[in-house]
């Protein structure tokens, strides 16, 4: 009986990005030394690289890193982090981080799952952190965005009804109708939308709310 090959599985370039050299040449070696991984240049990314930045806390200079990191195409990245308070964990997720692994989780496996699942794009956070994470996003939205008639989608609820009924082709003055405003009133919902997101004309406010799947 003949064996079946093995499928060759492309390896995923990693970028280790780290302030402490010990800590960098620690995890390169542990890269290297295991299956499906490729240790590639800060300097110059490959495509569909994943960023592995280590840093004992998220503050403004991790920031500033992974703004770099994002400047050279990387849109992968994966936090590998000593301490995390609530704050730090909301600035991470908002710097683009799509995975967050504590250093005393840093198993080898740990963090070969972490980084599979950025490349796949998909995120990792320990359940602790979710919640944690979850709690943030509840008290931003009750605080802050509820008050001043917001949504995570940046669109306030009028905004967002007055886009849905475009998108059902009526024109300005049947969606005035529909929500008891004025014309008048809707094309000024409509400029604000438009100007705040740079948008060229109402058609393009509409198909990006739909892209976006705001309405």
């Amino acid at each position: 009986m003949v064996a079946e090959p093995i499928p060759f599985k492309e390896q995923i370039p990693v970028v280790v990005c780290a302030a402490d050299p010990l800590s960098r040449a620690g995890i390169t070696s542990q890269l290297r030394r295991a299956h499906g991984f490729s240790v590639a240049p800060v300097e110059e990314p490959p495509s569909g690289a994943v960023a592995l930045v280590v840093a004992d806390a998220m503050n403004d200079d991790v920031a500033s890193d992974i703004r770099a990191l994002r400047g050279r195409g990387v849109a992968r990245i994966v936090l590998l982090v000593s301490r995390l308070d609530d704050r730090d964990l909301l600035a991470a997720v908002e710097a683009g981080v799509s995975g967050v692994v504590r250093r005393s989780e840093a198993t080898a496996g740990n963090m070969a799952a972490a980084i599979r699942s950025a490349a796949a794009g998909e995120g990792t956070l320990s359940p602790d952190l979710l919640g944690r994470l979850l709690r943030q996003v509840g008290q931003l939205q009750r605080q802050v965005l509820t008050p001043r008639g917001l949504t995570f989608s940046g669109l306030t609820e009028r905004e967002t009804a007055v886009l849905r009924l475009l998108a059902q082709g009526k024109d300005t003055a049947e969606v005035g109708r529909q929500l008891f405003y004025s014309e008048r009133t809707v094309k000024n919902i409509i400029h604000d939308v438009t100007s705040r997101l740079e948008l060229r004309n109402r058609a393009h406010a509409v198909a990006y709310a739909i892209r976006e799947g705001l309405i």
